[in-house]
């Protein structure tokens, strides 16, 4: 297995570079990101991958082996790792997550690193979120005699 270990703002993630068409198994990714019995780390960045929409694809997965739609340092930590191995010399240059087609670029001597993610709702309708239609910001939720306060996004 051929593997990069990558941080950036707080965050690490082990780029694994794919031998077969298959990522590691759930059970696999939980062992290897254990930070006390494996590597440790903040997830894993399967890629790069063929695709047919973008340069580049990539699946991410998350130390409890759920795979998540977008990561937005992840995707920096994998636009520097592409830009790291040569394998791009110019940006910007298109990732495809299961959360769609992200736009990278790597600036200032590759001290810099941007991804566009797209644009954020907070709007019920599209989350979705039950109630009436409305921004879902700061609002209250009552779980077991305690309020909590939360934003829902999508």
């Amino acid at each position: 297995m051929h593997f990069a270990k990558y941080h950036a703002l707080g965050n690490d993630y082990l780029v694994i570079e794919p031998t077969t068409p298959d990522p590691p198994t759930s059970e696999q990714i939980k062992a290897i990101c254990h930070r006390n019995y494996g590597i440790g780390s903040d997830g894993i960045l399967f890629g790069p991958l063929k695709t047919v929409n973008a340069q580049f694809g990539l699946r991410i997965f998350n130390p409890d082996g759920s795979e998540a739609e977008k990561s937005g340092n992840g995707l920096r930590i994998f636009a520097r790792f592409l830009h790291d191995h040569q394998l791009v010399t110019a940006t910007p240059f298109s990732i495809e997550t299961p959360g769609g087609v992200v736009k990278a670029f790597v600036s200032n001597g590759a001290r810099q690193v941007t991804v566009e993610m797209g644009k954020v709702s907070f709007h019920s309708e599209d989350i979705p979120i039950t109630g009436p239609p409305r921004e879902v910001i700061n609002e209250k939720l009552l779980v077991v005699g305690r309020e909590f306060r939360f934003c829902a996004a999508t």
